[in-house]
């Protein structure tokens, strides 16, 4: 049995706190500018494009980029996990923390664009619909300043 592909936006041996196209010191507007892909669909081509080109695509079953997308949100809550709420809104201050948060959030976006395109989601359409269907259930007269659930 293989053991599973590494996470498309990183090899076995690279470090989890910088990216191929950014810098630890690079702020997100700079990081940006010099992106390959400046929309979510050139984003879902260029991961569609790094699986096939590494014959992971035999791995990226639903269940396993859930799974991965799962493990990579809970890399990313452990970089937060015992901050304060003071720390953690100025995360991206840290020179240290702040990278790793970018990195984590990556991996987040690139299983998420990954397991979105592997079931033919339009993820700008689910995100849609979902915000709409929770502008019905909350609607801002009931909800303003209220953190309950409906």
């Amino acid at each position: 049995m293989s053991s599973p592909a590494p996470s498309p936006g990183s090899s076995p041996a690279s470090s989890r706190t910088s990216s191929p196209t950014s810098s630890p010191t690079s702020s997100p507007a700079s990081s940006r500018s010099s992106s390959p892909a400046s929309s979510l669909s050139e984003l879902t081509a260029l991961v569609r494009a790094f699986a096939r080109d590494r014959d992971w695509e035999q791995f990226h079953t639903p269940k396993n980029l859930s799974m991965a997308l799962a493990g990579e949100a809970g890399e990313l809550l452990a970089e937060f996990q015992w901050l304060t709420p003071e720390q953690s809104a100025a995360v991206m201050d840290d020179p240290e923390l702040g990278p790793r948060v970018r990195a984590e959030l990556g991996d987040v976006m690139i299983y998420l664009v990954r397991l979105a395109d592997t079931l033919g989601i339009d993820l700008i359409d689910a995100a849609t619909d979902k915000l709409a269907e929770a502008g019905r259930r909350y609607t801002v007269e009931a909800a303003r300043s209220s953190a309950g659930k409906r």
